[in-house]
């Protein structure tokens, strides 16, 4: 069976970290994602979908993502049951999180939680290494 998602958004709240009773990280926050076809005379729809995220992805989202930012999410679909407080069966959908993505880039007049420049949502470097030059010190190609 095929399971996947991605969707595309800004943040509606900051994301709240928490842990189960086992230590496991888990975060939760709501995409605000604008529909794509827009009836003539009505404004554009924009859907709230609900988001998890589990241990290290969950810590990468509270530490560098808040309100506002815009984020590409990459998950499956999860659609659970539970009884509300009132005794009342309700459902939740939700995506559950595998992999996120920055959205847009850092304004430099806006002070984002200790966003980083140089690493991806895997901790990667992103830093090119630098190989030298291929044009020579007096400018003619090499070719």
């Amino acid at each position: 069976m095929l399971n996947n998602i991605t969707i595309m958004g800004r943040l509606t709240r900051d994301p709240e970290l928490r842990r189960t009773p086992s230590g496991v990280a888990v975060t939760s926050f709501s995409l605000a994602v604008d529909r794509d076809y827009v009836p003539e005379g009505q404004e554009r729809g924009t859907d709230f979908i609900d988001c998890v995220a589990w241990r290290n992805t969950a810590e990468f989202i509270e530490k560098y993502f808040s309100k506002g930012s815009m984020a590409v999410v990459y998950g499956r679909l999860q659609v659970r049951n539970y009884t509300d407080k009132d005794g009342n069966k309700r459902r939740a959908s939700e995506i559950n999180v595998e992999r996120i993505y920055f959205g847009d880039s850092k304004r430099k007049e806006e002070s984002v939680k200790d966003e980083p420049s140089e690493y991806d949502a895997y901790g990667q470097s992103n830093e090119m290494e630098d190989y030298g030059s291929i044009v020579g010190e007096d400018k003619d190609f090499p070719f």
